[in-house]
């Protein structure tokens, strides 16, 4: 039986959501605190889902994470459209969250890919 196109996209949010998890259990080994998974702003400002938002000592990172065949692929699909709709999701995070806003804030990838350890890129771009 050939695979649909509903059956392909249901797999690859499976593996996005499995990818996820994997994030998170790399980052508390790491020894990061996960505020949030998933966050979703409210439609309509051009911001986009984020994956993970953890916070270390005095920071703050805002985590897009992204799962390919290699981590090279991977981070190629974390494109300027994607990063500017993260960093909007995070402008609006921050402003629902004003116990925050003391704190440094930082925008990280990380690269999940089969037979590959995850990789961690820190300030992976910046809010201009």
């Amino acid at each position: 039986m050939i695979p649909n196109k509903r059956d392909k996209g249901k797999k690859a949010r499976n593996d996005g959501y499995k990818a996820e998890d994997k994030a998170v259990l790399f980052l508390r080994l790491k020894g990061y605190k996960i505020i949030a998974r998933n966050f979703k702003p409210p439609r309509g400002i051009g911001a986009g889902e984020i994956d993970i938002i953890a916070q270390k000592k005095d920071v703050i990172a805002f985590i897009e994470v992204k799962y390919r065949p290699d981590p090279s692929t991977a981070a190629e699909a974390v494109t300027p459209i994607v990063q500017s709709r993260r960093i909007k999701g995070a402008q609006y995070f921050l402003m629902t969250r004003p116990e925050l806003n003391d704190k440094e804030i930082r925008f990280d990838v990380i690269l999940i890919s089969p037979k590959h350890f995850p990789e961690h890129i820190q300030n992976a771009f910046m809010c201009s």
